[in-house]
């Protein structure tokens, strides 16, 4: 029983690096699922200490992957009107999957900014900022599955 759980968590962990790419899919809430089945196990691998803390940094990431775009669009120059282009254009490019998710927030600060300062360059650098921002919360989103992963494949499977 052990192996099919190890095998189930392992598989949720690898989807949780895949959905860490995909914006559809919840990527580090899905691997921290496979961290919990693991304790499952009879010789359950984790603390409780343990878990609560990924269950922080999972909160943590999840949140920050939706304001990293707008704090990247402030970065790089945009006004109040990019950063609610960005999260507009995030929520409207929810209906056209996952790269309306990539384009939706950069569209959306671009046409924010258009629409303020009627200024090609800075709407465009806001743009920027925002994909700048959607990468560095795709990192961070990686990095964390990646790691919960590895924790599943080390205490699980080895």
């Amino acid at each position: 029983m052990d192996i099919f759980i190890a095998i189930m968590a392992l598989l949720l962990g690898l989807v949780g690096v895949v959905g860490s790419i995909l914006p559809i899919i919840p990527g580090p809430p899905i691997g921290y699922i496979g961290l919990l089945i693991l304790q499952l196990q009879e010789q359950a691998p984790f603390s409780t200490k343990y878990l609560v803390i990924w269950s922080l940094v999972v909160i943590g990431i999840t949140a920050l992957d939706y304001v990293i775009p707008q704090l990247g669009t402030k970065k790089w120059g945009g006004t109040k009107y990019g950063i609610w282009g960005s999260t507009i254009g995030l929520i409207v490019g929810l209906f056209f999957g996952p790269v309306g998710m990539i384009v939706g927030p950069m569209v959306g600060a671009f046409l924010g900014e258009l629409y303020h300062q009627k200024d090609g360059d800075k709407a465009l650098r806001a743009a920027f900022g925002s994909f700048i921002g959607f990468l560095v919360g795709t990192g961070l989103k990686l990095v964390c599955t990646v790691i919960i992963c590895y924790q599943i494949v080390v205490n699980g499977l080895i």
